[in-house]
């Protein structure tokens, strides 16, 4: 296994992709296959298999084959020849660099925060000086236009609204983490702009509007057919993944929901919006120092009573999420009365007689079968129990995607009605989460214009 791992992740003949085959005995022969994604530098890539491989014994022990898939590779083994001898490494298309950035050593996992940096009349220029007509959204952060760079390139512009310290900080967060960041199923940063009183984050401009925008709207809703809507599903859990386990920093991405699902042109879901984002370490429970707002039915409870994040509360985020997808329907939670039944309970409900057909989006209904249906709300129930220690781990939730429904576990209890109206229990200054809560890391400091970032390396 330590050989293929090897040639998988530094030898670039083969493209992230290698098989070995190995005599056992005189008349057994055991097939190995091994790959990651083009966006991996060799490192992590090596990294991730043998993380996948140590896990074998874990899954598969006694089993006479096995398979670990990760969001960005996977290993797997059989005593059966399940490849072609002829293929070829499939060829996912690499994370191009970011368009401004400093001469740096092929390979690095991510990009040094001061080769980001955008001046601002390259960002006047590619935005028309960030005229009405480019203007793609609008909210309480800001505003986000569209832009073309001198090159052609398409950009999205996220200009930043007022001047406060917790606006700096969250700017300077969202930088950092994201620099990091570099998988197909996150919308990518390309840089930030900062000066002339100006914090402006530079992504990638994706081309579909976001998820929200196209599954609850009447008309557009039904562009989203049964294939496409499991496609949107098994893209946001790879992403979610990546985040949790293959990520160079691992991070919790704290407000993940339909409006935060960009979708390309190819319908490819794209995880955004990192704001709340925090980086943990291990199984840590973290206190978020955003205060939530707003609807809060995307939130774990834990998160709504205490400020209490985890991976786990993601993964309720998740559970969600996929119901939402299912059904067509939101799970709202701040304006019904005490004993109405929301999506989760409803979703429960309809699961447990035997009914998923009632749950799932009437425009479906003549295109998907009931087992299956009844396979992703059975998922999205386990995500969204109210015990975070009994919610799989998103590497679970991966498997169970393209998994037997059959082998699936039963939920311990009734998905919870979150308490209507609650508050967290403590104020923005008391969530300030401690040096302890947020690991202990060695800072490189970097200074640009008028921001300062800690280049951050767990010990």
């Amino acid at each position: 296994m330590t050989s293929l791992v090897s040639q998988v992740a530094f030898d670039p003949s083969r493209h992230m992709f290698a098989t070995k085959e190995v005599n056992i005995t005189a008349y057994q022969t055991l097939y190995v296959l091994g790959q990651c994604t083009l966006d991996l530098s060799g490192s992590s890539c090596y990294s991730c298999l043998l993380n996948s491989v140590a896990y074998l014994p874990t899954c598969c022990d006694g089993k006479i084959g096995g398979r670990v898939l990760r969001a960005s590779c996977n290993v797997r083994y059989e005593l059966y020849l399940f490849y072609t001898r002829s293929a070829i490494a499939p060829t996912p298309s690499a994370i191009p660099h970011p368009t401004v950035r400093t001469t740096d050593e092929v390979g690095n996992e991510s990009q040094p925060v001061g080769s980001l940096q955008f001046d601002l009349d390259t960002i006047r220029a590619a935005t028309d000086n960030f005229a009405d007509a480019n203007k793609i959204d609008e909210g309480g952060y800001g505003t986000v236009y569209k832009g073309i760079l001198s090159n052609g390139e398409e950009i999205s512009v996220k200009r930043l609204l007022g001047d406060s310290g917790e606006i700096a900080e969250a700017f300077k967060k969202e930088v950092f983490l994201m620099a990091k960041l570099q998988h197909r199923n996150l919308q990518r940063l390309l840089g930030f702009c900062s000066g002339g009183g100006e914090r402006m984050l530079i992504y990638e401009f994706v081309s579909n509007d976001c998820l929200d925008s196209l599954l609850f709207d009447p008309e557009n809703r039904a562009q989203l057919d049964w294939p496409m809507r499991l496609k949107i599903i098994e893209g946001i859990a790879r992403g979610l993944l990546y985040l949790h386990d293959d990520a160079p920093l691992r991070i919790i991405h704290c407000d993940l929901k339909v409006s935060n699902i960009l979708l390309d042109g190819k319908m490819n879901a794209k995880i955004s919006n990192f704001g709340m984002a925090i980086g943990w370490v291990d199984d840590q429970t973290l206190v978020n120092p955003h205060r939530i707002a707003g609807t809060y039915g995307h939130f774990a409870p834990e998160c709504v009573m205490h400020g209490q994040f985890s991976s786990q509360s993601d993964v309720y985020s998740f559970g969600v999420l996929l119901l939402e997808i299912v059904s067509g329907k939101r799970n709202e939670c701040s304006n019904q009365p005490e004993n109405a039944e929301n999506l989760l309970s409803n979703a429960w409900r309809h699961w447990n007689e035997g009914q998923a057909m009632e749950l799932i989006d009437p425009t479906l209904s003549q295109c998907c079968q009931n087992t299956e249906v009844m396979k992703y709300i059975h998922i999205g129930i386990l995500c969204v129990q109210e015990d975070a220690a009994d919610r799989p781990s998103m590497a679970s939730v991966v498997l169970m995607l393209s998994g037997d429904p059959s082998t699936l576990p039963m939920p311990r209890l009734l998905p919870p009605s979150v308490p209507h109206r609650a508050e967290p229990q403590r104020t923005a200054g008391e969530l300030e989460p401690s040096a302890r809560e947020l690991g202990e890391y060695n800072a490189e400091i970097i200074s640009i214009d008028e921001v300062t970032f800690s280049e951050l390396s767990p010990r």
